[in-house]
């Protein structure tokens, strides 16, 4: 991912939080000549190293792990249209966003493995349910068959990185000015990005 030098975010500890946050992304693997994606929810393992996330078995892009086992997690948060009318100076518009890459090696996980991947999985998104449903909780016959039908994977996490592009670029009135013209706005993207550039402001 190309990330100009003002908008880079070294801060491992942020970033895993944003992904936690912002945990429903894009897993990327190459398939002999054509690369394959699909939008799923990955969860980071108990120690942080790795990436845990399933796919339908119906979904081909499991089998592209045998072949290449390489993959790109990608995870997209808050984004906002910056105007060029802000500013007080002539120039383009812009966008401003936060995004994270994850790469590194899949590998397929079965069996306890698998079901460990799907209880933290539930039990985290059941977690704010009135009545949460758990894996516990499920006949073992019809846990049995559903989990037939998907395909666990694993992710050995090789790098990290992230854009948080908030016009870090601009002074201090017209970064100023965009966030007034964002918090202006009505959209959760516009109101997301203010309260970024805030935390981030001179």
């Amino acid at each position: 991912m190309f990330v100009p030098k003002y908008a880079q975010n070294n801060d491992v500890a942020e970033i895993k939080a944003f992904i936690r946050q912002n945990s429903f992304g894009i897993l990327v693997s190459q398939s002999m000549d054509k690369l394959i994606a699909t939008h799923i929810p990955m969860e980071f393992s108990h120690d942080d190293s790795r990436l845990l996330g399933h796919v339908s078995k119906a979904n081909p892009q499991w089998k592209s792990f045998e072949r290449d086992s390489n993959v790109l997690a990608i995870f997209s948060g808050p984004h906002a249209y910056i105007s060029s009318s802000w500013y007080d100076h002539e120039n383009v518009p812009t966008w401003n966003y936060v995004a994270a890459h994850v790469y590194g090696t899949a590998r397929i996980i079965e069996g306890d493995e698998l079901y460990q991947a799907l209880r933290d999985l539930v039990n985290r998104y059941e977690a704010a349910s009135s009545t949460p449903v758990s894996i516990e909780g499920m006949s073992p016959s019809y846990l049995r068959q559903s989990m037939q039908g998907l395909v666990g994977f694993e992710i050995t996490i090789t790098a990290i990185e992230a854009a948080y592009k908030l016009s870090q670029n601009r002074d201090q009135k017209n970064h100023a000015q965009i966030i007034n013209e964002l918090d202006a706005r009505k959209d959760t993207g516009s109101r997301q990005i203010a309260a970024e550039m805030k935390k981030r402001k001179f």
